[in-house]
């Protein structure tokens, strides 16, 4: 079978993203790894490392090859000022979006079959004034259609934690747990789990919101007013959900042993446990787009760019699980 074609876009250039890539070229992939990137700053990169590295420009008429040993397929987009590691540069915000831009219409029109990001820094793509928000907004809007679902996941599958809502403030998850969020976010991680992941009929657990999932509401009413109504339709309709739990005691392995995913309410209920359990070795994925993207589960670190301590663990599962999802579509004749 043909290998897959797999975007990767290094992101931030001042931070690791560069030095990932360079790192990951050193050992063979199963896949035809194409990185959307600056040449020379990948050269660069690779020379500062000490490490060797041929970059191999891409011709998407030609066949799709597994990479070898020290090689990397390179679609060449150029920075706007040379980067230097550790030092942020506004020039360089639209080069991020470019390659971002170039990954996903080559993923919407066949050219790649999924995409792997690395880590951008969003503080310096504003501070050039482009409105960016993450990763996940810029590629829903890019994509269009509806919201996605954010999803963390162990490289081995251990743990799955989708969330309800995502980057807010806590003062605001309450006000933004709404039945129509919490319906969107179980029919997608449901539907995703079944087509990318070829479970056919997939368990989740819910979280309540509130410490002992409300206490019957004399420690709050969102699982009375908005998580179990929406649990019970959505059983209804055929949905194998299992909830609202308590979040203290959800993560357990008498909880956790016959579950495809959780879905946790808000951000810090759900990631600071998969972190903790395969930190390194997660994967973020965007379930809901037309797309499929994985990504790293840490930042640029920009004080560990161009050193030798960084680590490709979560890349390589980010590939490992781009390529796996990809693999599973394919077998569907999605």
């Amino acid at each position: 079978m043909t290998p897959l074609r797999i975007a990767l876009t290094p992101g931030e250039p001042a931070g690791i993203g560069p030095d990932l890539a360079v790192r990951i070229a050193q050992r063979p992939q199963a896949c035809e790894l194409v990185a959307i990137a600056d040449p020379d700053l990948l050269a660069a990169r690779a020379r500062q490392l000490g490490l060797p590295l041929e970059l191999r420009e891409l011709d998407t008429r030609q066949p799709s090859e597994p990479n070898p040993a020290g090689c990397l397929r390179i679609a060449p987009i150029s920075c706007a000022r040379t980067p230097v590691a550790g030092e942020l540069d506004p020039a360089n915000a639209d080069y991020v979006l470019r390659t971002l831009n170039h990954a996903v219409d080559g993923c919407r029109n066949g050219d790649f079959a999924a995409l792997v990001t690395g880590p951008v820094h969003k503080a310096v793509i504003n501070a050039a004034g482009i409105a960016f928000s993450g990763h996940t907004g810029y590629l829903a809007q890019r994509c269009g259609g509806d919201a996605p679902v954010m999803m963390l996941a162990t490289d081995d599958g251990a743990l799955r934690v989708a969330l309800a809502t995502v980057h807010l403030p806590l003062a605001d998850v309450p006000g933004a747990l709404t039945r129509t969020i919490l319906t969107h976010t179980l029919r997608v991680t449901a539907a995703e789990l079944r087509r990318r992941f070829g479970i056919e009929s997939p368990r989740l657990l819910i979280a309540g919101l509130n410490p002992h999932a409300g206490e019957d509401g004399y420690l709050g009413r969102e699982e009375i007013d908005v998580i179990t109504p929406v649990i019970e339709a959505e059983r209804a309709a055929g949905l194998d959900l299992v909830g609202p739990l308590p979040a203290d005691t959800l993560f357990t392995p008498a909880h956790l042993a016959e579950a495809d995913a959780v879905v946790a309410m808000y951000h810090d209920q759900g990631l600071p446990v998969i972190k903790h359990l395969g930190f390194g070795r997660t994967v973020n994925i965007s379930l809901g787009l037309p797309i499929i993207r994985t990504s790293v589960d840490h930042g640029t670190a920009l004080d560990l760019a161009g050193s030798e301590t960084v680590d490709t663990g979560s890349l390589q599962a980010a590939i490992d699980t781009a390529v796996h999802m990809a693999d599973t579509d394919r077998a569907r004749g999605a």
